[in-house]
C-alpha cells in the first residue's frame, strides 16, 4: 500500500446494506483514523455475495471515497466476512513438550494439533483463535511460554467458512484492483474495536445486528467462547415496517431511522407520523405507537433468537459484563431497553474506543466493525514486525557462532 505512511491499515466492512471502507494509521497513541468512506451496497443478501457487479460497484465508490479523505492510494485491505455460512467450533491440540520448557514452537505444534480436525472440502479455516492452555496439570493458562513442564494442551475456537462465498468475497475486492491482506469474521473485528478488556474477562456476548445478519460473539475469562450468524437483521424490520404501513421499502427505511423506536413505552401515545402511500395515494397520519410496535415485535424476535444461541453455546450464565449491541441496528431507539427485558442482564451500545483522528465520525455502532478490521490489521503488522525482528536476532546470534568457530579453528 501506497499512501501518508507505511502504517496505513484498511478495513473493509462489505454488508448487507453498505459497503465501507476505513482507513486507519498506526501512532504512538494508537490507531488514528485519517478516512472513511460508505456507499448502499446491493450485491449481497444475508452477508452474502449474490451480484459480484452490484457488490464491485460499491466496493469502489466506498474506496474511492475513503481515498479522497485521507488523501491515500488503496491497494490492499483487510476485508471482513459475515453470513449464515459461517460455522465456529471449539477444538483441543495435545503435544509433548520438547526440552521441558514451553517454547513458541512448543505452543505452534499444539495449534496445529487443535487444527487437525475433519472439515469439509467445501469449507476452509478462517481463523485459529487460542483459548487457553494446559501445562501437565496446570489449567486456564494463557501464555504458556517459558514454563516447565512435559505435556502441553491447547485449547481452540475455530471459525470455518464456505470456499466459495469467501472466494466470491476475494473476487470482488480483487475486481477493484484491491489486494486482501487478510479475511476477517467480522464479529471478531467488531469485539476488537468496542469492547474492554475487563468485560472479556468478566463474560460478555456481542451481538453486531446489522441489515442481513445478527454476529454473535462471546467472550470469558479473557477469550472468544463462541461464535454464530443468524440470519436476520435490519432489513427485516424495515420490511415490517412496509409491509405493516402500506409504504413503499424506501420509505419504511427513511421512517426506521428517523421514528424508529424498539420499545413504545418510551414513545407519547399521542405523537403521529406522516407515512407515504403507495400507488400515488395522498400520505396518511399514523400513530407512532404503531410503528413502535411493529418494530418491536421483531427486534424482540431477533434478540430471543441471539439469547437461545447464547444459551445452546453453554455460556449465558458467564455474562456478568452483559451485553454489548454494535452494527446500524443497534442505533435504534429503545433497543437497549428491550434487550435488557429480554436477557435480563446489563446492556449497552458498542462504539469504536481508544481510536483518534476522525474519532467522532467513527463514533457509533455502525462502524465498529470497519474500525475493528483497521485494528486487526494493527495488531497482524505488530506481529510481522516483532516476527521479523526475532528471525534477525536468530541471525545475528548463528553468525556469532559461526565467526567465533571460525576464530576458535583456523
Amino acid at each position: 500500500m501506497a499512501g501518508k505512511a507505511k502504517s496505513v491499515i484498511v478495513g473493509l466492512d462489505i454488508g448487507t446494506t453498505k459497503t465501507c471502507a476505513v482507513v486507519g494509521e498506526l501512532t504512538e497513541q494508537g490507531v488514528s483514523i485519517i478516512g472513511i468512506g460508505s456507499h448502499p451496497s446491493e450485491g449481497l443478501r444475508r452477508g452474502v455475495v449474490v451480484n459480484i457487479e452490484s457488490t464491485v460497484e460499491g466496493i469502489r465508490r466506498a474506496v474511492e471515497e475513503a481515498e479522497r479523505i485521507s488523501g491515500c492510494q488503496i491497494r490492499s485491505v483487510f476485508a471482513g466476512v459475515a453470513g449464515a455460512h459461517i460455522q465456529g467450533q471449539n477444538s483441543l491440540g495435545i503435544v509433548a513438550v520438547k526440552g521441558r520448557e514451553v517454547d513458541h514452537e512448543d505452543v505452534k505444534r499444539a495449534i496445529e494439533a487443535a487444527k487437525a480436525v475433519a472439515i469439509p472440502l467445501d469449507r476452509e479455516i478462517i481463523h485459529t483463535l487460542p483459548q487457553s492452555y494446559t501445562v501437565d496439570t496446570q489449567e486456564g493458562v494463557r501464555m504458556p511460554v517459558g514454563m516447565s513442564g512435559v505435556r502441553l494442551e491447547a485449547k481452540v475456537h475455530m471459525v470455518t467458512g464456505s470456499v466459495a462465498s469467501i472466494q466470491n468475497v476475494v473476487k470482488s475486492v480483487n475486481r477493484v484492483g484491491l489486494d486482501i491482506q487478510g479475511i476477517v469474521l467480522e464479529q471478531l473485528a467488531s469485539s476488537l474495536a468496542a469492547l474492554g478488556e475487563d468485560e472479556k474477562d468478566l463474560g460478555v456476548a456481542l451481538l453486531d445486528i446489522g441489515g442481513g445478519t445478527t454476529d454473535i460473539a462471546v467472550f470469558t475469562e479473557g477469550s472468544i467462547r463462541h461464535t454464530a450468524v443468524l440470519p436476520v437483521g435490519g432489513s427485516y424490520i424495515t420490511s415490517d415496517i412496509a409491509t405493516g404501513l402500506r409504504t413503499p421499502a424506501a420509505e419504511a427505511e427513511k421512517i426506521k431511522l428517523k421514528y424508529g423506536c424498539a420499545y413504545p413505552p418510551l414513545i407519547s401515545k399521542d405523537e403521529t407520523i406522516e407515512v407515504p402511500s403507495v400507488g400515488g395515494r395522498e400520505p396518511r397520519e399514523v400513530s407512532r405507537q404503531i410503528l413502535g410496535r411493529i418494530i418491536e415485535a421483531r427486534v424482540e424476535e431477533i434478540l430471543m433468537m441471539a439469547q437461545k444461541e447464547i444459551v445452546r453455546s453453554g455460556y449465558d450464565d458467564h455474562l456478568a459484563a452483559g451485553v454489548v449491541l454494535t452494527g446500524g441496528t443497534a442505533l435504534l431507539e429503545g433497543i437497549t431497553e428491550l434487550a435488557e427485558r429480554v436477557f435480563n442482564v446489563p446492556v449497552r451500545r458498542g462504539c469504536p474506543q481508544d481510536v483518534v483522528g476522525l474519532a467522532d465520525i467513527v463514533n457509533s455502532p455502525m462502524y465498529a466493525t470497519g474500525v475493528g478490521l483497521v485494528v486487526f490489521g494493527g495488531m497482524e503488522a505488530i506481529k510481522q514486525q516483532r516476527s521479523f525482528k526475532g528471525k534477525g536476532q536468530v541471525i545475528d546470534r548463528a553468525v556469532d557462532r559461526m565467526k567465533r568457530w571460525i576464530l576458535d579453528n583456523f
